[in-house]
C-alpha cells in the first residue's frame, strides 16, 4: 500500500494534525495533541501504530507484519510492515483502532474541541 493513502487516511480523521517532533526522518500524526501513528520517512514500508496491550499479541500472532514497537513500548506499540500480509481493509482497522485508542484518552476540553470542530 501506498504510503500517501496511509497519511491521507489518518488526516481525514477528525482533530488530527502532523509534524516532526523528533527528527526530520519520523512523520508523527496526532489527534488533539496525542500520537496515534509514526510513519518513518526514510523507511516508508512501515508504521508504528498503538494498540491495546491485550490485542496487541493476538496482531503479533496473526500476521508476520506485525512485530513489536521499534523504538516504542513493546506493550502499547507494533510497528506493521505495510506491503506484507496484512491487507488494506486489516490495516486501516488498525489504524483506527490506534486512533480511538488515543482519543478516548484525552482530555473532555480536547475531545469537545474536536467534536465541535
Amino acid at each position: 500500500m501506498d504510503f500517501e493513502i496511509i497519511r491521507n487516511y489518518c488526516l481525514q480523521k477528525p482533530g488530527t494534525s502532523e509534524d516532526l517532533p523528533f527528527d526530520q526522518d519520523t512523520l508523527v500524526i496526532r489527534v488533539g495533541t496525542k500520537i496515534f501513528i509514526l510513519l518513518p520517512l526514510d523507511t516508508p514500508d512501515r508504521i508504528n501504530l498503538k494498540c491495546d496491550p491485550e490485542l496487541v499479541i493476538e496482531l503479533r500472532e496473526k500476521y508476520s507484519a506485525v512485530q513489536p514497537g521499534y523504538h516504542m513500548n513493546k506493550k502499547h506499540w507494533n510497528t506493521v510492515f505495510i506491503n506484507e500480509d496484512v491487507n488494506k481493509k486489516e490495516l486501516f482497522k488498525m489504524i483506527d483502532h490506534s486512533y480511538d485508542l488515543v482519543y478516548d484518552k484525552l482530555t473532555k476540553k480536547e475531545k469537545e474541541s474536536i467534536k465541535g470542530k
